[in-house]
């Protein structure tokens, strides 16, 4: 079985999705706005949920920090901007590819 991580850059909007520590897919991100800037640090993935409804998009990825996850949205053209709550929003696609790719505790690095 292998290894998957995620890296998501708040400046470049961008998440990479890691398998065995090897860069296999890289997508574009909406993070939180200046009020409620997306956090920095090492995270895990500590839920899953399908189809959460909302502003949540079609798949939810909670983070060990409470209240923060990565999710698909409501609101595509969202994307590639800083907009939301401090939350890692994706394309509903590019969500549902991550989802089946990372497991509770898959390590999350956010960083600039």
């Amino acid at each position: 079985m292998s290894s998957s991580s995620l890296v998501v850059h708040t400046q470049r909007r961008q998440l990479e999705l890691y398998e065995d520590n090897r860069l296999i897919y890289r997508f574009p991100i909406a993070v939180g706005k200046n009020e409620t800037p997306t956090p920095h640090g090492f995270f895990y993935i500590a839920a899953k949920a399908m189809y959460p409804g909302g502003v949540f998009g079609s798949r939810w990825m909670g983070l060990s920090l409470p209240q923060y996850g990565i999710h698909g949205t409501n609101n595509p053209a969202s994307i590639g901007q800083a907009v939301s709550k401090g939350c890692i929003r994706m394309y509903n696609q590019d969500a549902e590819f991550v989802y089946q790719h990372v497991e509770i505790g898959t390590p999350v690095k956010i960083q600039s």
